[in-house]
């Protein structure tokens, strides 16, 4: 045999020797992984476990809101006229009384002239009329004297004084004393007409003052709609169309509005407590509810609810996106479970895992409702070791391997690692809920 041969024989045996050698490992591996598989179905499934506890059990109900300006107003002239100056602009800080703009009324300014001069006319009028009542008095006690003297001689000497005479005096008398009611009427009615004057001079004045426009609250100016020049129409309920001077908000304060759903207004009462979470901030605001409408809306069934908030700094703005959250119930001692523990339905059960690390399925009374847990009213027991999510999973009467989870109100973590097979991945236990 040549030696070319003898060398294809040897590569042609080693090549057979490997294959065989491969062959066999693979054999060995696949037995392996079965022999594991059937070892692993065999194994208990794992189970993240809660056990049942007493403790407080509040609910609560959060609901989105805005801010709002506590009082956001157009600021109107309450005679038209013409801007003669304006002091502020958007973004200013404004104090009550502080004047915002003048408008210039020539023509007013003339009536209150005229009011004026009547006025004057009116006091000398008054204290004319007066001394023609004082006049009329005088000459009246003097024919009144004169007539009583004639009248004394007349009775005493009679045919002395002819009767003529005395007639005449008599009629002076009378006279005399009905020009003193002349007078006196005249008197009253330059009395009258002052008065009046005097009001339309009042009124004109006080005309006169509202063209200066002045800040009703302390506030910020949040628009300013006119400039110098511009011809404001007076603010009244005729001419509902007139321009505002500027829109003013007061921000100090700000009201935080809620719509809370029917089935929790029974619970806002005036002083109950709100938390109120900004958004925009993250800030958190413990406060307490100030007012709500006690009725429902028609259209959307919630009662408006209605906090306050300082804001002396100006922080916060009208127009913010804020969280508030109404505790609803409460009591102090009850079994509670994490709410993934509970599989809700018509009748809402739970699955428990026995002395004997078997399922148990056992129908259970919900009561309170918090963000991360349930109240059980019956069903189970203290300590009874509930399955925390994933309950598809598992079979009543399934042998399980219980794994303990830390149950905490806020937040509950997996303390001990799940056993589980190839076929399963990790399950996570998430603390979920709703807000009620």
């Amino acid at each position: 045999m040549s030696k070319s041969k003898r060398t294809v024989i040897i590569v042609a045996v080693i090549v057979i020797v490997a294959i065989g050698a491969l062959f066999m490992m693979h054999e060995r591996s696949v037995g392996a992984k079965e022999e594991s598989n059937r070892a692993s179905e065999n194994q208990p499934l794992a189970a993240a476990v809660a056990s049942v506890q007493l403790g407080p059990a509040v609910s609560s109900v959060t609901v989105p809101g805005v801010f709002q300006a506590y009082q956001d107003i157009l600021v109107h002239g309450k005679v038209s006229g013409y801007v003669k100056d304006i002091f502020v602009d958007i973004g200013d800080r404004v104090h009550t009384n502080e004047v915002l703009a003048i408008l210039e009324i020539p023509e007013l300014d003339a009536q209150v002239r005229a009011a004026q001069a009547a006025v004057v006319r009116d006091s000398s009028e008054v204290e004319r009329t007066n001394h023609d009542v004082a006049r009329a008095v005088a000459i009246h006690a003097a024919l009144h004297s004169e007539y009583v003297r004639l009248s004394n001689a007349a009775a005493k000497l009679p045919g002395l004084i002819a009767q003529q005479d005395l007639d005449d005096k008599q009629a002076a008398d009378l006279s005399s004393e009905a020009q003193i009611d002349a007078a006196k009427s005249a008197y009253a009615a330059a009395q009258q007409k002052a008065s009046e004057d005097a009001a339309d001079l009042e009124h004109y004045r006080a005309l006169q003052a509202y063209s200066y426009v002045r800040a009703p609250f302390d506030g910020v100016v949040t628009f300013r709609y006119a400039d110098t020049g511009a011809l404001i129409a007076a603010g009244t309920g005729e001419s509902k169309d007139a321009m505002p001077i500027v829109r003013l908000a007061q921000s100090g304060l700000l009201r935080l509005r809620m719509p809370v759903p029917e089935s929790d207004a029974n619970y806002m009462r005036l002083g109950g407590p709100a938390v109120v979470q900004v958004q925009a901030t993250g800030e958190v605001i413990h406060t307490t509810i100030v007012r709500f409408t006690r009725s429902m809306d028609r259209n959307t069934r919630t009662m408006l609810t209605e906090v306050d908030i300082p804001n002396k700094d100006l922080h916060l703005s009208p127009g913010m996106y804020a969280n508030t959250t109404f505790p609803l119930k409460h009591k102090s001692n009850a079994m509670v479970v994490p709410i993934d523990g509970i599989v809700e339905g018509d009748q809402p059960y739970v699955l428990v895992v026995d002395q004997t690390n078997h399922v148990v399925k056992k129908p259970v009374v919900l009561g309170i409702q918090g963000a991360n847990f349930y109240e059980i009213v019956s069903g189970v027991n203290v300590g009874d070791r509930v399955i925390v999510g994933n309950q598809a999973n598992y079979q009543p009467g399934q042998l399980v391997t219980p794994s303990p989870v830390d149950m905490s109100l806020a937040n509950f973590n997996q303390t001990s690692q799940q056993k589980q097979s190839p076929q399963e991945k990790p399950h996570a236990v998430p603390a979920q809920g709703g807000q009620k």
